[in-house]
């Protein structure tokens, strides 16, 4: 199990990694747009990433290319809110394929998935922090190195605790 704590550090096996979290801080998910990272146990549905500038992901996790076209809609008035959807859209979202390298690795953690919930919050997302570890709007956030290390090590039914 992957342990995140408050400290701002993810635990993993023998790895322990500094991380930034969301500035509000870990506590239950309010709504879209709080900056709480969620309280709880996650599992991480796929693995996000951009193959220009990650040449091979290894992991036992499902990946997914990124595309120029693709995007995460945080709208809770759509049909499509917190999934992943096709660019341009009329509907909120953000970008998976981003000039800065923040999504070159994304691991999706399956909050407010099944079923989701409109206004809950979504796109709650490990992937790759700012050189100061800049809090998020509510992500958990590594070092790239750190990031494809722990991509390496996970395994599909590898939990994510959050406390």
């Amino acid at each position: 199990m992957i342990i995140v704590k408050k400290s701002g550090y993810l635990e993993y096996k023998n790895f322990k990694f500094r991380c930034a979290l969301g500035k509000s801080g870990i506590k239950k998910k309010i709504k879209e747009g709080d900056c709480i990272t969620p309280k709880g146990i996650f599992k991480i549905n796929k693995i996000y990433y951009r193959a220009d500038k990650i040449k091979k992901v290894r992991t036992k996790v499902n990946t997914v290319k990124i595309k120029k076209n693709m995007g995460w809609c945080d709208d809770p008035r759509s049909i499509f809110y917190n999934k992943q959807i096709k660019l341009p859209s009329k509907f909120s979202h953000e970008k998976l394929y981003r000039k800065d390298s923040l999504y070159d690795l994304v691991l999706v953690l399956n909050y407010n998935t099944n079923p989701i919930i409109k206004n809950k919050g979504s796109a709650i997302f490990i992937h790759v922090a700012k050189n100061s570890y800049k809090k998020t709007k509510g992500c958990i956030a590594l070092k790239k190195q750190d990031l494809i290390q722990l991509a390496k090590n996970i395994k599909k039914n590898t939990r994510i605790k959050i406390n």
